[in-house]
């Protein structure tokens, strides 16, 4: 199946580079997985993630050396030849009144113990089936990816990979995190200070939302608020330009809007004004209730393009109500330790999702999430999809801030498929299977050729041993083609001249230990 989309005017062509990063990381991911079944005692486990107690529903993701500091935004685009266009410098998208947030989920930096990726935690017991003791042997372990390895350093190694971070998403144009405050107390509330420290360090004009995050955190208005006044103590805090702290709770109809009240009227008392920006999982019962002390209304928002359908409904409701609005912009979801999954369709959601944003008015946008991995929700460079949705959306995140596409300059290619069959019905090591999420688009099985070409082109492709060719168009154009096993190959021509060429790392299987329902991405650019 052929389809066109977001047509952008070319205006020159430069040969694309060709790049090692992805070889590595997918030869560094055999590595890991072929150790996974060492596992070990658990010496450094994180607090309980929410989605191991009370989950999110559906109706409702470079330098390592502490100390670097780069508090001189850029103003020229950074890391451009990755992406087919050239991203606009920091300088012009921060003019924007269009913001474009990352939801940070701090169980899951960079690295949990600073150890070698084939020996860390996350090979030993996130990935591992049998880690943790065994704690998660009937999903077949916590996690299916991992944020990509990094390479362990000395001095604090938190703060430092958490400065990475920073400059990972400043340099893919986004604005800032809305970090999840899990807890009031421990490693996760530890992490969020340091998450602080580190946006500080980094770049001042990077923003941190603070979330509370209202299905862990069971505690009074007051205590809350006292939190959240010391978290709002660090300049990387998000303020508006009236001074008022954004505070943008998760699920906040958890509370009342009198108990929300409280909270306002105590944060008053240590001199900040708030901005609420609650965060539904039902946006449309309660909209009316939290209208009156609300700034901003957002929904947690839907994982598969086919249930977008109230996007565009929901942002003309908090507009009717004088409301910004901030929309979910999500890649994909599965969930082993809950039994389901959505079908995401390749990149269709990703793109669907941005498409609302843009073409009903959203003023702010929250990628859903930066590196949940618990929830297979990641945007945030990973071991099983380098840099290739983070390098998409940059393209989508564009258009939202400055109002135009941007030119596509140089010829680029994704490759997104499973690396099993949806219907499948056992798995070796995982006896509880997961199940699509009732109301999700139906599985498929389908190889995704996503192109961003400068001008027309022959695209031959080979998935598994069969053969395919088509014509893309210039711009931005999704061929689907039939899931096989074995690897897939994708060659962009024009005329005799190859100008991009991408192929897959992970091979598809037909049977399996474990069952993988995201998607994995390739880009020919790294």
């Amino acid at each position: 199946m052929s389809v066109r989309l977001d047509q952008s005017t070319p205006t020159h062509h430069r040969p694309p580079r060709r790049r090692r990063n992805l070889l590595l990381a997918g030869l560094t991911g055999m590595l890991l997985l072929g150790s996974v079944l060492g596992s070990g005692p658990a010496d450094a486990a994180p607090a309980k993630s929410r989605s191991q107690s009370q989950s999110r529903s559906q109706s409702q993701s470079r330098s390592q050396a502490h100390g670097r500091s780069d508090t001189e935004v850029s103003t020229t685009a950074t890391g451009s030849d990755a992406l087919p266009f050239d991203l606009p410098g920091t300088d012009v998208l921060r003019d924007s009144s269009h913001l474009v947030f990352a939801h940070y989920f701090t169980p899951y930096p960079l690295s949990l113990d600073n150890k070698p990726s084939e020996s860390d935690y996350y090979t030993r017991n996130y990935l591992n089936p049998q880690g943790e003791n065994g704690k998660h042997a009937a999903y077949g372990g916590l996690l299916r990816d991992r944020p990509l390895p990094v390479t362990p350093s000395t001095g604090d190694y938190q703060l430092a990979n958490l400065e990475q971070e920073v400059r990972t998403a400043r340099d893919a144009g986004i604005d800032g995190f809305t970090v999840d405050l899990l807890s009031l107390t421990g490693t996760n509330r530890q992490r969020v200070d340091l998450l602080l420290r580190a946006a500080q360090a980094v770049d001042p004009g990077f923003r941190i939302v603070l979330m509370p995050d209202m299905t862990s955190l069971h505690t009074d208005a007051n205590t809350l608020a006292d939190q959240l006044a010391e978290l709002a103590a660090s300049p990387s805090a998000y303020r508006l330009a009236d001074k008022r702290l954004v505070v943008s709770p998760f699920k906040a109809e958890a509370q009342t809007p009198d108990w929300w009240s409280q909270v306002i009227a105590r944060l008053r008392t240590h001199d900040i004004d708030t901005a609420l920006v609650p965060v539904f999982l039902n946006f449309r019962s309660n909209a009316d209730r939290f209208a009156p002390i609300s700034y901003a209304f957002s929904s947690w928002g839907n994982r598969s393009y086919a249930t977008q359908g109230n996007v565009t409904g929901d942002i003309a409701l908090a507009h009717s109500k004088g409301k910004k609005w901030m929309q979910a912009v999500s890649v994909q979801d599965e969930r082993p330790d809950q039994s389901v999954y959505d079908e995401a369709g390749n990149t269709e959601t990703l793109r669907s999702t941005w498409n609302h944003a843009i073409s009903d008015g959203a003023d702010w946008v929250q990628l859903t999430t930066w590196n949940d991995y618990s929830e297979g929700t990641q945007f945030a460079p990973s071991l099983h999809n380098g840099y290739a949705y983070l390098d998409i959306s940059a393209y989508y995140l564009t258009r939202f801030k400055t109002g135009g596409w941007p030119d596509i300059v140089r010829d680029t290619a994704y490759v997104t498929h499973r690396v099993q069959f949806a219907h499948i019905d056992s798995a070796e090591q995982q006896p509880q299977l997961m199940l699509p999420r009732p109301g999700t688009a139906t599985p498929r099985d389908q190889v995704e050729v996503l192109t961003f070409l400068t001008g027309p082109a022959s695209v031959s492709a080979t998935v598994g041993t069969t053969p395919h060719g088509y014509t893309a168009d210039a711009g931005v154009h999704a061929e689907d083609l039939p899931l096989a096993t074995g690897l897939t190959e994708a060659t962009v021509s024009r005329g005799s001249d190859p100008v991009a060429t991408v192929r897959t790392v992970y091979p598809v299987q037909s049977t399996v230990k474990v069952q993988d329902m995201q998607y994995y991405a390739v880009s020919s650019r790294r």
